[in-house]
């Protein structure tokens, strides 16, 4: 008996069968085997969702103090977004289009900001009984930043996720399984932490998953600018690890803080951004 299984072929000898029910398992089995040898990357399911929030801050990474936002969404910021919604190892998320429906509206705002971190060794110190202080007093460590960020904003969301191969080796039908999960989350509105624009202080107003985008609903403004070049964008911030842990140890993991940003140049016409097509030109 022959099964095709993509490019690689089964062979499985009569005298050797047990029944049905072993066939289909090792068909399953060679079927993972040839999946995620030499890690490829599978392609899935893709979808569409609106996204719309009163506040917004893309910053840009070459502004050191003050925050400047960006003009629109960098691809980064939205599969953060994603992820808020759901997210497992064995996927990753890849955005294809971005939809700008309201005008670019900036506002300055001023803002008082915590500009210290809490020390990891003096929680670890603390943790121990060897005394520390991890404590932040807002009183002493506050600076006041100015912001340059977007108002009243709407996006529409053309997205896909791709099987990465992590954790997933036992998985079967994993890419129905993880288009299920995040499609039944998006339709009831769920999320394991809330989902933001850029920073956690401007939290998305709604995430609604849609069949096809109005086009109708573009503002005029954005309609009649026409092809506008968005210049060198962060495209997103890419760790050296891959998103596997650095010790191998996925009980006790320890991920890399080492990462590059990626930049792509994007051009937005009448409001559509297709960053699958200025992907290709990725540049670190």
């Amino acid at each position: 008996m022959y099964g095709n299984c993509g490019n690689m072929l089964i062979v499985i000898h009569a005298s050797r069968i047990m029944g049905f029910k072993h066939i289909s398992n090792m068909y399953k089995k060679a079927k993972r085997i040839y999946m995620y040898a030499e890690k490829r990357v599978i392609m899935s399911y893709g979808f569409k969702v609106m996204v719309d929030g009163d506040y917004a801050c893309f910053t840009r990474p070459e502004m050191k103090v003050e925050r400047v936002s960006y003009d629109v969404p960098t691809p980064g910021a939205l599969e953060g977004l994603l992820k808020s919604v759901y997210w497992k190892p064995a996927i990753r998320y890849v955005i294809d289009k971005i939809i700008v429906f309201n005008k670019v509206d900036f506002i300055n705002i001023r803002r008082n900001e915590v500009k210290d971190k809490i020390s990891y060794q003096a929680v670890r110190s603390q943790m121990s009984g060897k005394g520390g202080n991890p404590c932040i007093y807002t009183s002493e460590s506050r600076s006041q930043r100015a912001s340059l960020i977007l108002k009243d904003v709407k996006y529409g969301v053309e997205f896909h996720f791709e099987l990465t191969g992590i954790r997933s080796e036992e998985e079967t039908d994993a890419e129905n399984k993880h288009f299920s999960i995040i499609k039944r989350r998006l339709e009831k509105g769920q999320y394991f932490r809330t989902p933001c624009l850029g920073c956690s202080e401007f939290p998305v107003k709604s995430i609604t998953l849609v069949d096809e985008f109005d086009m109708n609903l573009v503002s005029s403004t954005i309609q009649e600018s026409g092809d506008v070049d968005l210049g060198f964008m962060s495209y997103q911030v890419r760790f050296e690890d891959g998103g596997q842990p650095v010790n191998n140890d996925w009980d006790n993991p320890k991920f890399s803080d080492k990462a590059s940003t990626i930049y792509y140049r994007p051009h937005m016409v009448n409001g559509v951004i297709d960053v699958a097509k200025y992907r290709e030109e990725l540049k670190c």
